[in-house]
């Protein structure tokens, strides 16, 4: 890319290419589009289906259970959203009849912990493989989290999102190509450093808010 926001990565450019697009999927559309000398067509992700996944996944939940899917970490504290709140969303959820599952990876036990216990035990935290993950996802009524890896998968497999977001950019880095609702407070700014410290504008989003959010989505995805 001509203007990449990792800089140093110039350096290894032989040609610059002028990307099109607001959100870096369009960005990243452009750049292969330059490469292959012609226009890429939108096209549907594809993940693999493994079937040694299958039968793991299918120890997590029943197979007409319905459930959420909460994903409490991000890439750097700032885009947290409070792992307690998270817990006030799914004990809420799980009233309507659905099962809160939370997902975490290396490093984020913390915060799964947290949220199953202010979740009242109302919501299970599980931790998946890759493939893994694919396949839950695909079973989701809807995905609840930030700015983060498992979003994108979500929206890449066209599972509804509600994405809470604060110092990135939805426009750029949001959901993309599914239904979904991003909250996002006036008080966020676009920030590019990876600081630790709690973004104001995404403390400012309430479990209400965010309750609110997902059943207009659960409601929209069954009409």
């Amino acid at each position: 890319m001509k203007r990449p926001r990792e800089w140093p990565s110039q350096m290894f450019y032989t040609k610059p290419v002028a990307t099109n697009g607001t959100h870096v999927i369009e960005q990243y559309q452009s750049l292969v589009g330059a490469v292959a000398a012609t226009p890429l067509a939108n096209c549907a992700a594809l993940f693999p289906q493994d079937d040694r996944d299958e039968p793991t996944v299918g120890t997590l939940i029943s197979p007409n259970q319905q459930f959420v899917l909460i994903n409490p970490g991000a890439g750097w504290p700032a885009k947290q959203w409070p792992a307690e709140r998270y817990g006030e969303v799914a004990k809420a959820l799980s009233r309507d009849g659905l099962t809160p599952l939370i997902n975490f990876g290396p490093g984020e036990e913390k915060l799964a912990a947290i949220v199953e216990e202010t979740s009242h035990g109302t919501a299970r935290k599980i931790s998946c493989s890759v493939g893994e993950l694919i396949a839950l996802t695909r079973r989701a009524r809807l995905f609840i989290g930030g700015d983060t890896g498992p979003m994108h998968l979500a929206s890449a497999l066209q599972i509804p999102v509600l994405a809470i977001f604060g110092p990135t950019d939805p426009a750029r880095n949001g959901p993309y190509g599914t239904k979904n609702i991003v909250l996002r407070n006036a008080a966020s700014k676009t920030s590019l450093s990876h600081t630790s410290e709690p973004d104001t504008g995404l403390l400012k989003i309430t479990p209400d808010e965010v309750i609110a959010a997902s059943r207009r989505l659960l409601e929209d995805s069954t009409a």
